[in-house]
């Protein structure tokens, strides 16, 4: 695979119609993300008229520790403050001041849990929150660099420097691990080994799609499982992989209830798996669980570059029953099957079928996702492409 080489490729990203629809109904708006996901770019094409600030780097950010209060008093009429999670000594005077007057305030970070943490004690009301991940596959399909199979989709991931620059992700993804996820891990905890902690995460990509066992991960990585579940967490606040639980109504079954566990970036977990072109992706023992990370993150980008909150679980009872995803949509539970085969089988249907038996008038219609092109609809439910796989995620 090679990205087809451009100089100037413009990513129209879908958040930020949702950004300058809520300006000016918050004194703050705060957009958080992975690292390199895009957010310096969104939020500087969108509130052009303020000063931007970038707290990573070391000069500035040490004048705002010192003394956060008259740093804060050189943008009288607010800023952007980048990486703002850096400085938490400022969100107590920023308080004030938004509470005073007319300003605005635009705040970054890619460290999740800190970010919220100082949020949440001191602007809870004050702003808008936000999250932008790496690109979509529908943002891709505006441009001229979008991959054209699945398997690409997986192996590209959707880190827009990669795009623009034309970096090949076997280039990209060890410099991004080690450049952003060991520098945001000794921010976050401080991790003596970080060779195990890298060693932690490759395990993690390989239980991409499948339940969450913390004792297993901790005896195979060689920790405790409290450790285990530490790091985990640590993995989530720098936006690396999130876990999606379980469905919580019974029907009268006995449900698993760990959560299971994702990648945020599907290039990534390819990276870790050490997948090294798409041609491995469609051979690979895991490519239903990256098929169906990409698609799960589909899922969440619809949802987040809307403003709105993901509503997704999984489902599976102690017969081996499982439905991949289930979202909350109009009054009604969509039971969604994530199949990477190209054909269409009915077989794909007897889960969400059988989730709609046992739930009733709460369940949508079955829909099966699949990696082949065509859409087709039955009288027991309907098979999406991968290529529509939006539609069945709601409407905008």
């Amino acid at each position: 695979m090679s990205i087809i080489s451009i100089f100037a490729i413009m990513i129209d990203r879908e958040l930020a119609e949702k950004i300058k629809s809520i300006r000016g109904k918050f004194p703050v708006i705060t957009v958080t993300g992975p690292r390199q996901s895009g957010k310096t770019t969104l939020i500087k094409s969108i509130f052009r008229d303020l000063p931007y600030v970038n707290l990573e780097d070391l000069d500035t950010r040490m004048l705002a520790q010192d003394d956060p209060r008259g740093f804060l008093k050189n943008y009288p009429e607010g800023a952007v403050l980048d990486e703002v999670q850096n400085v938490p000594e400022l969100f107590s005077y920023l308080q004030g001041i938004v509470d005073r007057g007319s300003v605005e305030f635009v705040l970054s970070g890619s460290h999740n849990f800190k970010l919220q943490n100082s949020i949440s004690q001191t602007l809870a009301g004050r702003t808008a929150i936000f999250s932008l991940l790496p690109l979509s596959k529908k943002e891709l399909e505006k441009t001229s660099v979008a991959p054209q199979s699945y398997e690409q989709h997986i192996f590209n991931g959707g880190y827009p420097r990669l795009y623009k620059n034309d970096i090949n992700p076997r280039d990209f993804y060890p410099a991004y691990i080690s450049t952003y996820v060991e520098k945001d891990v000794r921010q976050i905890q401080n991790i003596e080994n970080l060779s195990n902690f890298t060693r932690f995460i490759k395990l993690c990509a390989g239980r991409v799609g499948q339940l969450l066992n913390y004792q297993s991960l901790a005896s195979d990585a060689g920790i405790s499982t409290n450790t285990a579940k530490s790091w985990i967490s640590v993995l989530e606040a720098s936006y690396i992989l999130y876990r999606l639980p379980p469905y919580y109504r019974n029907f009268n079954k006995r449900l698993i209830k760990a959560p299971k566990i994702y990648f945020y970036d599907t290039g990534l977990a390819c990276s870790l798996l050490g997948i090294e072109n798409e041609k491995q992706v469609s051979t690979h023992y895991l490519v239903g669980g990256l098929f169906e990370n990409f698609i799960q993150n589909q899922y969440l980008k619809f949802r987040l570059n809307r403003g709105l909150q993901p509503t997704a679980f999984y489902w599976q009872d102690r017969s081996k029953k499982e439905i991949d995803l289930l979202i909350e949509q109009d009054g009604k539970v969509v039971p969604v099957e994530i199949k990477s085969g190209y054909t269409k089988h009915k077989e794909f249907l007897k889960n969400p079928q059988y989730f709609k038996k046992i739930s009733g008038d709460e369940s949508g219609i079955p829909t099966v996702i699949y990696g082949g092109d065509e859409d087709f609809t039955t009288t027991a439910g309907r098979f999406l492409s991968w290529r529509n796989c939006e539609s069945a995620f709601g409407s905008d």
